[in-house]
């Protein structure tokens, strides 16, 4: 027989958002680690907080609120406010229940920048790999690096002379400009807006923009990042974040590392190889320095094609977790971003990993 179409529902609903939820939902993977990693922050977070005054939004709440704004590309804090309001699945992945209060959205920002930094972003993607149930899908032997531009939060218009006072060459909001025969440099220039952004032009025909630069250091076995960082943009930036990242990894003896033709630097290859690591980079000619033939180490070839899945890494948080722009000004604040989208990478991946590991 045909149901009623009843206008309103019930009052009281006896089924909890636990039950709700698919047993088989990859959310509920991702939300038992993240679990057990905010777990081993709790002193990070206790140092963060004053034992006075009224109680704030619970980190562990707010940092898992700001992993479901990268995974569902959730564009700005208010919009994540107002899923969570009416969101079950929402609710029940940050920790509320069906009759808690939703947070404002400028209280939920302003909690996130006092929690959110590069140091605690980079502990909670150490806290990932280093879980028991995802460093056994992890390579210590063979890795990968590369580096991305990240666009600042700032126009071309507030890139102005330094002795320019910081008026911006006018009074007007939005004045005219003209950069046409003018010769723009960051040691003469800086940007009014974000005096840490940097221009930068990626390649001969590209256009210079003001921006910072992440980079991102895979292992080759499953393809997860287990090192992130943010730079200013620069020729040498790439190859001076590998080496620092390298240093806070876990890696056996003679490990390979593959890279771009940007890596194929003979200074940076010596110390790769001061290091005990094999550089496994793109060559920009088929011949060494003494102009004798290169012969490829073992593994050459197959790192060269592994290492371009770290172009997945930066291809995700760029369009997903909309890390292409920036919305935060300076170094620190858009690295603790762009270093905690890479662990929302991470994470968004481990279901089918995790599943089909023995």
């Amino acid at each position: 027989m045909r149901g009623g179409d009843r206008k309103s529902g019930d009052l009281f609903s006896y089924v909890s958002i636990e039950e709700r939820v698919p047993r088989q939902h990859p959310l509920r993977l991702i939300r038992e680690i993240v679990n057990e990693v905010l777990e081993g922050l709790s002193a990070d977070f206790s140092s963060a907080y004053s034992r006075l005054g009224r109680p704030s939004i619970p980190p562990e709440h707010l940092l898992r609120g700001l992993l479901l704004q990268a995974f569902y590309s959730i564009r700005s804090e208010r919009q994540l406010m107002e899923q969570l309001n009416y969101n079950m699945l929402f609710r029940w992945f940050v920790g509320l229940g069906m009759d808690d209060a939703v947070w404002d959205a400028s209280v939920f920002a302003k909690n996130r920048d006092r929690l959110l930094t590069q140091d605690v972003a980079s502990k909670f993607l150490k806290g990932i790999i280093t879980h028991e149930r995802v460093a056994r899908l992890l390579s210590r032997d063979h890795f990968s690096v590369d580096g991305t531009l990240i666009e600042a939060w700032a126009s071309m218009k507030s890139f102005c002379p330094r002795d320019d006072g910081g008026k911006g060459g006018g009074l007007s909001r939005n004045r005219e400009a003209n950069f046409r025969g003018q010769k723009r440099k960051n040691d003469t220039h800086a940007s009014t807006t974000d005096p840490a952004a940097r221009l930068y032009r990626k390649g001969r025909g590209k256009s210079a923009q003001l921006c910072f630069m992440g980079h991102a250091l895979m292992e080759n076995r499953s393809g997860l990042a287990v090192a992130a960082t943010v730079t200013h943009a620069s020729g040498t930036a790439e190859r001076d974040a590998a080496l620092k990242m390298l240093e806070y990894i876990e890696r056996n003896p003679s490990s390979t590392l593959g890279g771009d033709a940007a890596f194929d630097v003979w200074r940076f290859k010596s110390d790769l190889e001061a290091l005990g690591i094999v550089p496994h980079m793109a060559r920009r000619t088929d011949k060494t320095w003494g102009g004798l033939p290169f012969k490829p180490p073992p593994g050459y070839d197959l790192s060269l094609k592994h290492r371009k899945r770290i172009e997945e890494i930066f291809g995700w948080t760029k369009t997903v977790a909309g890390q292409a722009k920036t919305k935060f000004r300076g170094v620190g604040r858009v690295a603790a971003s762009f270093i905690f989208a890479v662990a929302a990478n991470n994470l968004i991946r481990l279901p089918k990993l995790v599943g089909a590991s023995p």
